[in-house]
């Protein structure tokens, strides 16, 4: 599914936009504010990711990797 794709104008910080991307690595403002974009994204997913993984531990569905007899033969 490809996403659409919308032509917006916003005033950034020249030094914020330069210090963002030596970061992410890009080379045009808009390469920038979408690398941005998507590492809010990636790490909501991660906070996510790793609230459920706390979620199943308190769960105790892990309980069983305790014992090590369980996974090693």
């Amino acid at each position: 599914m490809e996403a659409k794709t919308e032509i917006v104008r916003i005033d950034i910080n020249d030094e914020t936009l330069i210090e963002a991307a030596k970061i992410l690595g890009t080379k045009s403002a808009a390469e920038t504010v979408l690398a941005a974009l998507r590492e809010v994204v990636d790490m909501q997913r991660r906070v996510e990711a790793f609230d459920n993984l706390a979620k199943m531990a308190a769960e105790g569905d892990f309980d069983v990797l305790l014992d090590k007899r369980n996974y090693r033969p």
